[in-house]
């Protein structure tokens, strides 16, 4: 279901701008974790030499083929757990994470991953939805959570990427946070952080 939902509520026009800007910094060779149903392969710029992908589903990883083969740039899969990457250390030049780290059963470990990968100033472009400053929307974000684990694959609201990243020892060199369009009542999910942390 959760591929499907994805796709469905991912794949609009102001969140794919969204994914070129993150995409924009990357280059090399490239890990992206939560390759999904490939949302991000449009997005990829001519600097990217390749992408290993992690992907846990393979009704996403399926979803993903038309995308994969119209794609220049070479994909392959490279493992299903984020958390226990399946790559030597120093392996990457950039790591991507977009929408990913909320449902990562522990994304400390992530993290940590993360860091391990990359090679020394070596970059983790991230867009990801998180905990929202307004003491109002936290709150509510809290009271939905429970429901939203249970119902999306074990998404989670509350979570601070850009915290979850820099306790790894990553660096921030930019960070944008704001608010998606829309009504009021959409923000407990839609608060998101775009941003590079680099690897000094």
């Amino acid at each position: 279901m959760v591929p499907r939902l994805v796709d469905a509520t991912l794949a609009q026009d102001p969140v794919t701008e969204l994914r070129r800007r993150t995409c924009a910094g990357l280059r090399g060779r490239v890990l992206e974790i939560g390759f999904g149903s490939g949302l991000n392969v449009g997005c990829l710029p001519p600097a990217v030499e390749a992408v290993d992908a992690v992907e846990p589903s393979d009704v996403g990883w399926s979803r993903s083929a038309v995308r994969r083969g119209a794609s220049a740039v070479p994909i392959r899969r490279t493992g299903t757990d984020g958390q226990r990457l399946a790559a030597g250390a120093a392996s990457y030049d950039a790591v991507l994470v977009t929408f990913t780290l909320c449902t990562i059963p522990d994304a400390a470990a992530a993290a940590a991953e993360v860091r391990r990968v990359l090679r020394p100033g070596g970059t983790c472009c991230f867009l990801e939805h998180g905990l929202a400053p307004q003491p109002r929307v936290a709150a509510w974000q809290r009271r939905l959570e429970p429901t939203q684990r249970t119902v999306v694959g074990g998404c989670h609201l509350t979570r601070d990427p850009p915290a979850l990243l820099t306790a790894a020892g990553l660096t921030l060199a930019e960070l944008d946070q704001s608010y998606l369009p829309g009504p009021a009542a959409g923000r407990p999910w839609s608060y998101l952080s775009l941003g590079r942390a680099v690897l000094g």
